[in-house]
């Protein structure tokens, strides 16, 4: 085969067979055919598109192209989670220790926050001595015992979507649909469980702006888990606002918690009893969604899911304290509340751009070689359909230094709409797709 001719065919909008993907995925993988080359296909892919036997090609070319995790010799069914990215996204938190606490083990391998959404890893990394840098074993010796376990992708997973993925960084081709859907079922395939949940995100905080979009994406998903031969489901959620009200690594850490001691009834706990739902009802543990949600909210109720997240961060060489005493966990010098410009309701808040404010508080990262502070963030107190007077608190910043402090403050008042009328809101659970 000539990848030039690969290029041709798909510019021209023709079908690429199974084996003609596999041979660009392995040339490029292995380093035969060169970055032009590919970018030039990636490129073609962008506007011709792929069908969806391409697409299931080449993500199973990508999976094949480094180690599938074996997960057999963990006991139980065991399931896997990915959020297409949000800000205030501390999902993993919440939704392992319920999952796991009703024996659905969950082995999820997660990443670092880039950009405007927070990183599960890093969250994590709030609690003291607590590491997800596990050797493969001790990776499967946790989810076993433990019934979950979170750890940094190992370097051998999927190997042609990290050097695809930085290609598709800097020749604009990011957002191509099929090029989406194989570069997060290729990471979730490989990780070897036997269902995949999907948590797609839709508004101006995610990176589908359209629920239309949104949509799209999560039946592409599913399709492809699904022919894959993994029970695979999608739950398309709201993201015009920030999930819950921290945004900033320790104050999602103590917000996740508050929701697993029961004190939190908001849309985070609405979706992780979504998400969990999906699971047990597709792991057939319960006979539907509303027999699963009753199982899980149990498992607040009674403390066992708290309880499992305190076992889980013990096991990740973690201070198993800090999930009872929060004072354990890092809290930045400065904690400043932001008045209100205006009196009304608040109509929207600008998700990315609150999470870019978390960024240059030095709560994320630039680029990946960023320090970050574990500590700072925002709390907001006030969320879409609020009333609030002029003067009272919308948030609380929570800052290195009353300097960063301030001007934090006053690029958050931008992030916030204001109206007299209460607004309508949408749905927070836009749809489910099986």
């Amino acid at each position: 085969m000539l990848m030039s001719e690969l290029i041709m065919k798909k510019r021209d909008g023709g079908e690429l067979s199974r084996d003609e993907i596999r041979f660009i995925i392995e040339g490029y993988t292995k380093g035969e055919i060169p970055d032009y080359q590919v970018s030039a296909f990636l490129m073609a892919v962008f506007f011709q598109g792929m069908s969806t036997r391409e697409t299931l090609d080449l993500t199973m070319a990508m999976v094949e192209s480094g180690e599938v995790l074996n997960l057999s010799s963990v006991s139980g069914i065991k399931a896997d989670k990915h959020s297409t990215g949000g800000v205030g996204d501390k999902t993993s938190l919440v939704l392992c220790p319920i999952v796991a606490a009703l024996g659905v083990k969950m082995a999820k391998m997660s990443g670092r926050g880039l950009g405007h959404t927070g990183g599960t890893i890093d969250k994590l990394e709030s609690f003291p001595g607590f590491t997800c840098a596990l050797t493969l074993d001790r990776f499967l010796e946790n989810v076993d015992k433990v019934g979950f376990a979170i750890a940094e992708q190992t370097a051998n997973l999927d190997p042609a979507d990290k050097k695809l993925y930085a290609l598709r960084d800097v020749t604009g081709t990011v957002a191509a649909p099929s090029l989406i859907v194989s570069s997060i079922m290729s990471k979730k395939l490989a990780a070897g469980a036997d269902m995949i949940v999907l948590d797609v995100k839709t508004g101006r905080g995610s990176f589908q702006r359209s629920d239309e979009d949104a949509f799209a994406l999560a039946r592409a998903m599913v399709d492809v888990g699904r022919l894959a031969g993994k029970k695979t489901v999608a739950v398309v959620t709201d993201m015009e606002e920030p999930l819950g009200h921290a945004v900033g690594n320790a104050l999602e850490v103590r917000e996740a918690i508050s929701a697993l001691k029961g004190e939190y009834k908001g849309e985070l706990m609405e979706l992780c009893l979504t998400l969990g739902s999906c699971i047990l009802t597709e792991a057939g543990v319960a006979a539907g969604m509303e027999a699963a949600r009753i199982m899980l909210e149990k498992t607040i109720a009674d403390g066992s899911a708290l309880c499992k997240l305190a076992e889980f961060v013990r096991a990740q060489g973690g201070d198993d304290r800090a999930v009872y005493d929060d004072s354990l966990l890092p809290r930045a010098p400065v904690v400043m509340d932001v008045p209100s410009p205006a009196a009304g309701y608040v109509s929207s808040i600008a998700a990315e751009a609150v999470g870019l404010l978390n960024v240059r508080l030095g709560g994320g990262r630039v680029t990946k070689e960023s320090i970050i502070d574990l500590s700072v963030g925002l709390a907001l107190r006030k969320k879409v359909g609020d009333r609030v007077e002029k003067g009272e608190s919308l948030a609380a910043i929570h800052a290195g230094s009353r300097k960063s402090a301030e001007e934090a403050a006053k690029l958050l008042t931008d992030c916030y709409v204001f109206s007299q009328e209460k607004p309508e809101k949408k749905p927070f659970i836009r749809g489910i797709v099986r």
